[in-house]
């Protein structure tokens, strides 16, 4: 397994910016396991058989969470498919934002905007277990996805799921308001494994990629209870932009930070 590892990390960076990562993960899925345990103790076994497959659809440039159909988020794991966003490290962001925010009293009701997976919904429910929620998306495929995980995470009974446009038709205050909605320009090029699989609906927003915000921004002021905050994920040349939405409406903003220092969220 160590010489099949080797050879896959040095195919896979052709594809990848963390070939051994992906080389790891892959043999994990493979073998049934995590891959913690993988490297604490399986590295000398016989290859199974099924990683070939694997390595040969992640050179392909297929996501590797949609390969193994999990993805790792804050405090819990999302089972994640074709047809829902998948879940980024530099989205939890927003929820460190949030917990910031809330740090002398808990929300008691969340909306997450353009939920896909639960993604932002679920990890905000898990860190307040006495908070209920509404996730909200287009995507009936990315709502069957949200209603599964929480289910298997134990949320069902703290989570609703809609869909919908936005917030059209959506009855506030929420103590916290999330979104992660689609901010790429349509004219912006996008790696393979993204263009390629991940869908074009939770990824473009016009020409410019602020067409969801421009949807959003005008519902917050009915749908921030007071004390409340709304946090919207943005992309790394659109705070200004953004912001300037937020400030027409004669509201404050702050900007937040990813861990790499690049611009991430607007907090109001």
């Amino acid at each position: 397994m160590r010489r099949v590892l080797a050879r896959a990390t040095a195919d896979l960076a052709a594809v990848s910016d963390s070939p051994r990562l992906d080389a790891e993960l892959l043999m994990a899925h493979a073998l049934g396991i995590t891959r913690e345990r993988l490297l604490l103790g399986r590295l000398d076994d016989p290859v199974p058989p099924a990683f070939a497959a694997l390595l040969a659809r992640r050179l392909q440039h297929e996501p590797i969470a949609y390969i193994t159909g999990t993805r790792a988020f804050w405090t819990i794991e999302l089972a994640v498919g074709p047809g829902a966003l998948i879940p980024r490290p530099d989205s939890e962001t927003l929820i460190e934002a949030a917990v910031e925010h809330f740090a002398r009293r808990p929300p008691a009701t969340i909306l997450d905007l353009g939920t896909g997976p639960g993604t932002l919904l679920l990890a905000a429910l898990d860190q307040w277990p006495n908070a209920t929620g509404l996730g909200v998306d287009r995507s009936g495929a990315a709502l069957a996805m949200a209603r599964a995980n929480a289910t298997r995470l134990g949320s069902a009974d703290r989570a609703r799921f809609a869909e919908g446009d936005w917030a059209t038709g959506i009855a506030g205050p929420f103590d916290l308001v999330l979104a992660n909605p689609p901010y790429i320009g349509t004219v912006e090029a996008l790696p393979a494994e993204v263009r390629e699989y991940e869908p074009a609906a939770a990824l473009y927003a016009g020409t410019d990629g602020l067409d969801a915000y421009r949807a959003i921004v005008p519902d917050l002021p009915r749908l921030i209870a007071p004390g409340g905050v709304a946090i919207l994920e943005i992309g790394h040349a659109q705070a200004e932009a953004v912001g300037a939405l937020v400030g027409g409406l004669g509201r404050t903003w702050q900007l937040r930070r990813d861990l790499a220092g690049r611009p991430r969220a607007i907090v109001t």
